[in-house]
This record gives structure tokens, sequence and C-alpha cells, in this order.
């Protein structure tokens, strides 16, 4: 590999990154597990350019959302999957 080739490589991984998801402050308002869904009241979402609002998303993991209850404070990463936007990581705030 020469050294431009690098250099391209490794600013496409550094844009690559950039865009991730990252971590969001949220409250959960409601959980529907029988159709793998969760509204969240959340802050902005930047990878996806979301203000801040209340919404429904999709759990990409049913498993995700048990022993999650209305009123829970999270933290949880949202991305677009198969064309719907989807919360992809989800954890208790601490």
């Amino acid at each position: 590999m020469n050294k431009y080739s690098f250099i391209a490589l490794s600013t496409l991984v550094t844009l690559a990154s950039a865009a991730q998801a990252q971590s969001v402050s949220g409250t959960v308002k409601k959980i529907d597990e029988a159709q793998g869904k969760i509204t969240i009241d959340h802050g902005p979402i930047k990878n996806l350019d979301m203000e801040a609002m209340s919404m429904v998303f999709r759990a990409a993991d049913t498993a995700m959302l048990k022993g999650l209850k209305a009123g829970d404070k999270i933290k949880f990463d949202a991305d677009r999957v198969n064309g719907q936007i989807a919360v992809t990581k989800l954890q208790k705030a601490k």
C-alpha cells in the first residue's frame, strides 16, 4: 500500500466513524414488547439529523425491551436499519 492509499483509507475510516450512531439520553414513555416498539422522549440524535422530541422506535433486538418500564431513564443509539429508524443499543442510565 502506498502512502496516498493509506491516507485515503484513513480518511474514509475517520468519516465513517463520525457518521456512526452516538448515545442519546432519553426517558421511556411506553413499551410495546409484542410489536417490538418503544416510545422515547429523547434529546437530539445527531447522526440522524433529528431534533429532540418524543417518538416511537423499533427495537433492533426485542430482547433489549425486557425489564424496561415507562419512566426509566436510558442511554441509547439509533440508526437506520432496513429503511426504518431503530434503537440499535440501549441501557438504563445510571
